[in-house]
């Protein structure tokens, strides 16, 4: 899935596995939102390290800017990413497993000094932060991003203060 039409591709995707589709969804939707292009690609760290190291290092030839991976159990796959680029890498822990996304998690969060990774919550939740987190950093460069950050910022503090007035007496 590539979601370019006529937007430049700033942000990579990448799963460990089509079953982690459904997880990525809500920061696809998010890109949408604010009309940033992005591509997806099934890449794994384990099955398929030289295709996911070739995509990773051209990518600043496509005017990617920041990846977001998303992947369950040992979760290599953020790591690996970070190993072979200097752009910011997002990770997504999915839930699988035995563990239900803690062990993904805290393989996320554990790597080693000098091959920085943002470990973003599990699952879904953790895919709509990662897109917004990648937002904030494209908002930094990118005309016109910045405002729509704001606007949607303030949409949700609007969005609370409407259902507080609601059950203010």
């Amino acid at each position: 899935m590539t979601m370019a039409d006529a937007k430049e591709i700033l942000v990579g995707i990448v799963l460990g596995s089509d079953s982690d589709i459904s997880t990525i969804e809500s920061a696809t939707r998010t890109f949408d939102d604010f009309g940033i292009g992005y591509e997806l690609r099934i890449l794994s760290a384990h099955r398929t390290p030289e295709e996911l190291a070739e995509y990773v290092r051209d990518a600043t030839s496509r005017s990617v800017k920041v990846f977001i991976a998303a992947a369950g159990m040992s979760a290599a796959l953020p790591g690996v990413i970070a190993a072979h680029t200097h752009l910011p890498v997002l990770g997504v822990p999915v839930s699988s497993g035995t563990l239900g996304g803690l062990d993904a998690l805290l393989a996320v969060s554990q790597m080693p000094p000098g091959v920085p990774v943002a470990a973003m919550t599990i699952g879904s939740p953790g895919a709509k932060n990662a897109a917004l987190m990648a937002v904030r950093i494209l908002a930094l460069s990118e005309h016109g991003l910045m405002e729509k950050l704001k606007s949607f910022i303030a949409k949700q503090r609007d969005d609370v203060l409407a259902k507080d007035s609601k059950f203010r007496r």
